[in-house]
């Protein structure tokens, strides 16, 4: 499992860290680095639902053919 920080989001906040504070392109790039931010950690749980999602029927799985031996 990789918990890497997108490119994306370095490339924001290397922008983001020339504006002046509370500028109006500081303001703009604050929020789309939010939404960036937002949508990256949502993937993340996102993936790690499906993964919890995988081994609980992995288990299901593995207990019910242990059921009929």
């Amino acid at each position: 499992m990789q918990n890497t920080i997108p490119e994306d989001i370095i490339k924001i906040q290397k922008k983001l860290a020339t504006f002046e504070k509370d500028s109006r392109n500081y303001k703009k790039y604050t929020k789309i680095l939010a939404k960036h931010i937002k949508s990256h950690t949502m993937k993340k749980r996102v993936n790690a639902h499906i993964k919890t999602i995988e081994n609980v029927e992995k288990i299901e799985k593995t207990a019910f053919e242990d059921i009929l031996k």
